[in-house]
């Protein structure tokens, strides 16, 4: 019965998609209408590539109801096709006539064209996975971090809404789209590794680890059947006996399979952690830093400005840490003592994470009280802060955040990682919140719901990672740490970790690193725990030049501030820029070198 919908729904939505690629009749109108009516079908046909993205932004109902009964299709031709929809809607747009767009539409067009190009050319390599405007993109299929495993149950649970029984059955139907995803993945791996692409020894070991997570117990338990469960318990139907069911006949082989074929990967394993030792590997890693950075630097000047950032923030901490009566030792060392400090730590228990949760929520009801000191131009500021799954955390980053659905009923959130408490000490905790919520990513990812929906759908690594650390730095300017030192302190060392950034990840994959040498060197450098600096390394070896889009981001943006400012003297305006850079939505760099100029022309005028 779920197999007979999803396939009626599937065949619905394909041939909406299908029947917008070609549009090139529209560009002879030369205007913006035509160009945004462009970019309106390309957005529609985005989300049959990617239901998902329909869903995390809630707008999988009405016409577009069939999108939320599927998923993306992992598999390789289901990428090849990726791949010809990108190029079907490049011809398109060189169709148009940009000298003839209004600035705003232009900066769409550019936006697009942009983020397609940057993911074709990630394609041209044989391997890997391909995010198409989006921040990561890795050599492995599927690894600690990358895979069907973790996003299709948080997806489930988090952002699948079921509010009647239409939703439940399409819900199902992802459920065995689940199961094809994760064989999708399996065939791909199989080909990779053919090739030799195979992740170092240790990535394998935590993604088969968190593997073993996922298919452990009995499957009546698993979140992706009690999710459903729990949320028809009113609906007629029994959908949690069907979601069992699925999962028991249908998702646990598809695991078993792909945690065969892992550990099949896992007896070729070595210890090499870079891209360098893959097929093409250094070309790999170039494009890697450009779909990254959306710059041209070269892993040699990406490594030397992380060494000089470093040296300029380890000064400002000196004094800092001078003041507190951490005066003997590398800063690096002074850190690691203070981050050991009791009184600073939370205990390692759930009492222990139900404070870290309350503090970071604090932070954040408090900055959204400010934003009116930095913008003309508001938004809600909707964010809550949730606890990654314990399935999730091993392999995951500390914490990452994002805007929720346009219509405002799903809020944006603060997950974060809370495997131990041991990693966050209390002066660092302020910070994290106004880099992931306000007003960094998802104050940011506010300000995308009032562009055309294609703006949406699409986000640079350097631009929001750069946003999201510019977003610290309002948070100092407007006084957040006017009585707290340690917390300024603990936000001078959150930057200092992003200029690490830049040199492990050039030292891993452009100039051969170990693991080992990687992990010791941040560590030990920049007064971080052991325990926080492995994941943090680990996550470079899998997602090669995404570290780099951070401190990237932030100096360009920091580098535009500054020439505006020499610009227009008198003129200038702090909230003005601010809503020049937020409002302009995801950029690549030079766009936004672009966006700011005009914005410059328009003060002097």
């Amino acid at each position: 019965m779920f197999t007979d919908r999803r396939s009626l729904l599937k065949a619905m939505g394909a041939g909406t998609a299908l029947s917008s690629l070609p549009l090139k009749a529209l560009a002879a109108e030369n205007s913006d209408v035509a160009a945004e009516t462009m970019l309106s079908h390309i957005a529609e046909a985005m989300m049959m590539d990617f239901p998902e993205q329909a869903t995390s932004l809630g707008i999988d109902t009405d016409g577009r109801a069939p999108l939320k009964a599927r998923l993306t299709d992992r598999s390789a031709l289901g990428q090849r096709l990726v791949a010809d929809h990108l190029r079907a809607h490049l011809a398109n747009l060189d169709t148009l006539d940009e000298a003839a767009l209004s600035d705003a539409v232009r900066t769409d067009v550019e936006v697009v064209r942009t983020a397609f190009d940057l993911a074709l050319r990630g394609f041209a390599f044989p391997y890997g996975d391909v995010s198409v405007g989006s921040y990561r993109n890795s050599p492995y299929v599927v690894i600690q971090n990358v895979g069907a495993f973790l996003d299709v149950p948080q997806m489930l649970d988090s952002q699948h809404t079921v509010k009647n029984a239409a939703d439940a059955d399409a819900y199902l139907a992802r459920l065995e789209d689940y199961a094809a995803a994760l064989d999708g993945e399996t065939q791909r791996l199989k080909a990779d590794g053919a090739q030799g692409v195979i992740a170092p020894d240790f990535l394998l070991d935590k993604a088969l680890k968190q593997l073993a997570i996922a298919r452990s117990g009995d499957v009546e338990d698993w979140t992706i059947v009690t999710s459903l469960a729990d949320r028809t318990k009113d609906i007629a139907g029994d959908y949690g006996k069907h979601a069992a069911t699925i999962a028991r006949d249908m998702v646990a082989p598809a695991l078993d399979r792909q945690i065969a074929v892992l550990k099949q990967h896992r007896t070729h394993a070595t210890h090499d952690a870079g891209a360098w030792k893959l097929p093409q590997g250094e070309d790999y890693y170039r494009w890697a830093l450009q779909a990254g950075t959306t710059t041209t630097l070269s892993p040699d000047e990406i490594h030397q400005m992380g060494l000089d950032q470093l040296h300029d923030l380890q000064s400002q901490m000196d004094v800092i840490l001078k003041q507190e009566g951490y005066s003997r030792g590398t800063v690096g060392e002074r850190m690691a003592a203070l981050g050991k400090d009791p009184k600073y730590l939370f205990p390692d228990n759930d009492e222990g994470r139900a404070q870290i949760i309350a503090l970071l929520q604090k932070s954040i009801d408090d900055m959204r009280a400010r934003m009116p000191q930095a913008f003309h131009t508001l938004v809600p500021g909707n964010a809550e802060v949730k606890r990654m799954a314990p399935e999730v955390e091993p392999g995951a980053p500390g914490a990452y955040g994002g805007a929720g659905s346009i219509d405002g009923t799903v809020p944006g959130r603060l997950w974060i990682n809370l495997r131990t408490t041991k990693i966050w000490p209390r002066y660092a905790l302020p910070d994290l919140a106004y880099h992931e919520t306000i007003p960094g990513h998802v104050w940011q990812g506010e300000y995308t719901f009032k562009l055309p929906l294609v703006r949406s759908l699409i986000a640079f690594n350097a631009y929001s990672e750069g946003w999201a650390l510019y977003a610290e730095q309002l948070a100092d300017e407007l006084g957040a740490y006017a009585d707290n030192p340690l917390g300024r302190l603990g936000y001078l060392q959150s930057l200092a970790f992003r200029a690490c950034r830049l040199v492990v990840d050039t030292g891993l994959h452009a100039k051969r690193w170990s693991r080992e040498h990687a992990i010791q060197w941040f560590a030990t450098t920049n007064g971080s725990t052991v325990e926080e600096v492995q994941g943090e390394v680990d996550r470079y070896c899998s997602w090669p030049g995404q570290a780099c889009g951070y401190k990237v981001g932030h100096t360009t943006i920091n580098r535009l501030r500054d020439k505006t400012k020499r610009a227009l003297g008198a003129k200038y305006d702090f909230k003005g820029f601010n809503d020049t850079v937020v409002t302009g939505g995801g950029v690549p760099m030079n766009v936004l070198e672009q966006n700011v100029d005009r914005h410059i022309a328009r003060q002097k005028a």
